[in-house]
């Protein structure tokens, strides 16, 4: 009889499942099959209460506890499958009551009802076993199906058929294998990613953001904001220097001409826009633009965080100007856009335009030389490292169109790229470019060039993109000559005789490259005078190397001072400021300085002491050649020597490891030809020493 008391109970309770609505908060969901708990029940009730309902994956999201209940920045929704106990798993039934039960993480196809003794045993060994544990809490195995519609290629919904699967608590993942979740969660450990990471970046409650402070800027970042794809509010400390030197850029094109329009294409959370609003005041206009609808919010915070209108369109701003003069709390107005980059730079023209997008910004090079205005500024800050780098060639190649491989100069190499690419670009567009700057770190690589109008600039910008020779033996290079008849041998160009010594093919064509000047002297030296005048301190270094590098000389034998005074090459060249502010300044004239650079530890020779690179400078310029540093590589000497003057003069000046060991070393490093230059010419090297000690090797 009890038996059959139960079967009747059974069958009751899976008709009225049919007609039952289940209500979570503001959603209503029908569905037949599976026991939720009621979340909403009273906090004196000691027991909670359950309905009768199937869930979808939305209501399986919705039928959850608080994620953390002393927070007091609001609560976050868990799946069921994720719980504290095998007791708090067991409750999510009635366990206990009498009659056949469903289980709460399988479908009837799954597992039919059954008694409470067979659905504890089906509990504890098929879902509660195999869980994992994070933080106190267990991710059960899911059987229901919590992705049902997928669209096809005609944009329709279809049934996706989906096996047992764990739902992380972190990020809320779909994940099936056990080995692939434990793989994931030990992912979020390493980058200190939580639960409040992602529940709070997806609710948009700033309570769970932290206060981010560069340069006298304010933002609000997400604790997840190292993590591009999970974030609305990517911001990477690490690229402090790059937002420095694009602002000290930009704070030298305003001294040429104002107002300028100015257009950050990949805002994120907006510093960077924010920096330029903020300490240029009326001498930039600023628009920051995204895609992804959560950073146009956070934008939108964060200018009201440093006091800044925010306008949605043109129109806005200028019907908004006189009310910001009259209200003291606002201190500028930024624009902020939602739309794609390439069509907001077709639909409008800039003068200053910075591309910073997750990757590659090669896409966005025909947009940006679009509509930008003449003697302009394109910076380019490129991250997508593995494919400049020589890690992946064949992206490399259908990105950029270059063939390279892995040299002791391709940081250089990585600039050249990015600068070909742009000089294509903005010819496409009968324009020009004249690089102003280019640098490449560890996690980037920033191009900075200025757009000059006209077909013939176009032209003489297209002349200096050429392919480079480069021997594999002993890593010489040189770029092919300008001639357009081919030449029996391309070897004969090269300086070095591997090809005649050793067998086979010995050299490999790289490129097409950029052949021109990396660097504009007289643009460095202002943007270091903006640096001094803004108080940013962290960039002098790096700005002082760089302007070292563009002359190919030392910190010992240049002085650095302002734009306003009169350097000893700006004198030789005779150039003057010019009164009209719209033109560029004449001493912004690139030099050339030789073009790659050497490492002395590559071309160290085997048993030899070689010297330190600050004392090694002087030895070569005293035979006439000129040198310098490079920021490219803290053991890199740039000079326009080639690779066999450079290993004569290195080996001139090396003192051999063991002297009675190596007896033919020693000999040969203390033979006639080479002692007496070193007896003849050590009062001066020891004159030029002393201050080069001081001078460390600065790299990014």
């Amino acid at each position: 009889m009890a038996e059959q008391r139960a079967e009747e109970l059974h069958q009751e309770d899976t008709a009225s499942n049919r007609n039952i609505t289940f209500s979570f908060g503001n959603d209503n969901v029908q569905d037949a099959g599976s026991v939720t708990p009621d979340v909403h029940s009273e906090a004196g009730s000691t027991e909670p209460n359950f309905s009768t309902a199937t869930t979808t994956d939305a209501q399986h999201e919705n039928l959850s506890e608080t994620m953390d209940p002393t927070s007091t920045s609001g609560t976050a929704e868990r799946h069921i499958s994720i719980q504290q106990s095998l007791a708090d798993l067991k409750n999510l039934i009635d366990i206990e009551g009498a009659g056949k039960k469903t289980c709460p993480l399988c479908p009837e196809e799954k597992f039919k009802p059954n008694y409470s003794h067979k659905l504890r045993r089906h509990l504890q060994h098929l879902h509660w076993k195999v869980s994992i544990d994070f933080e106190g809490y267990r991710m059960c195995i899911c059987h229901l199906a919590c992705r049902r519609m997928k669209t096809n290629l005609n944009g329709e919904q279809v049934p996706v058929r989906i096996g047992a699967h764990y739902h992380c608590i972190v990020c809320s993942a779909t994940i099936a294998r056990r080995t692939d979740m434990i793989s994931h969660i030990t992912r979020h450990l390493n980058k200190g990613d939580t639960e409040a990471s992602f529940t709070g970046a997806s609710s948009g409650q700033l309570s769970s953001t932290e206060v981010m402070k560069e340069v006298d800027t304010d933002v609000h970042v997400f604790p997840n904001h190292t993590t591009p794809q999970k974030t609305d509010s990517f911001f990477n400390p690490k690229m402090k220097p790059n937002r420095q030197l694009i602002f000290c850029t930009l704070a030298v094109l305003a001294q040429e001409r104002k107002p300028l329009e100015c257009l950050d294409a990949f805002g994120a959370t907006g510093i960077m826009g924010l920096q330029w609003a903020k300490h240029l005041g009326d001498a930039v206009r600023v628009t920051i633009n995204d895609i992804n609808e959560g950073s146009v919010k956070m934008i939108g915070e964060n200018c009201h965080l440093n006091r800044m209108k925010v306008v949605m369109n043109r129109k806005e701003e200028e019907e908004d100007e006189d009310e910001v003069e009259e209200n003291e709390d606002t201190l500028g107005i930024i624009e902020v856009t939602q739309m794609d980059a390439n069509v907001l730079m077709h639909l409008r023209a800039f003068d200053f335009i910075h591309l910073d997008p997750f990757g590659t910004a090669i896409n966005y090079f025909d947009a940006a030389f679009r509509n930008v205005r003449n003697l302009g500024i394109v910076s380019v800050t490129s991250t997508d490292i593995s494919t400049l780098y020589c890690k992946a060639l064949n992206v490399t190649m259908r990105h950029y169109g270059c063939n390279i491989v892995r040299t002791e100069y391709y940081k250089e190499v990585a600039a050249r790229m990015v600068i070909a690419s742009m000089a294509r670009a903005a010819a496409r567009c009968n324009k020009g470019i004249e690089v102003l700057l280019a640098v490449a770190l560890e996690h980037f690589v920033l191009v900075v060039v200025r757009v000059l109008r006209g077909p013939s600039q176009a032209d003489e910008s297209l002349k200096k993109i050429r392919r480079l020779i480069h021997c594999q033996w002993c890593e010489e290079r040189v770029f092919y000559k300008k001639c357009h008849m081919l030449e029996e041998s391309a070897y004969q160009q090269l300086p070095c005789d591997c090809h005649g010594s050793m067998p086979g093919k010995t050299a490999v064509e790289l490129g097409p490259l950029w052949s021109g000047s990396l660097f504009n002297t007289g643009f460095l030296r202002r943007m270091l005078f903006e640096a001094v005048q803004h108080g940013i301190e962290d960039i002098h270094p790096l700005l002082k190397n760089l302007t070292c590098e563009s002359e190919c000389t030392t910190l010992k034998h240049h002085s650095i001072f302002g734009p306003m005074s009169h350097s000893s090459q700006e004198k030789r060249k005779g150039s003057e400021v010019p009164g009209n502010a719209a033109k560029r300044q004449k001493g912004d004239i690139p030099s050339e300085h030789p073009p790659f650079y050497y490492s002395i530890h590559r071309h160290s020779i085997r048993g030899m002491n070689i010297p330190k690179i600050n004392k090694f400078l002087p030895y070569l310029t005293q035979a006439g050649f000129r040198v310098g540093r490079t920021h490219f590589d803290p053991t890199g000497i740039r000079t326009d020597a080639t690779l066999a003057q450079l290993k004569a003069i290195l080996m001139k000046y090396s003192m051999p490891t063991h002297t009675d060991s190596q007896p033919g070393i020693h000999s040969h490093a203390s033979a006639e030809p080479i002692s007496e230059p070193v007896q003849d010419s050590t009062p001066k090297p020891l004159e030029i020493d002393q201050p080069a000690e001081e001078v460390k090797p600065e790299s990014g």
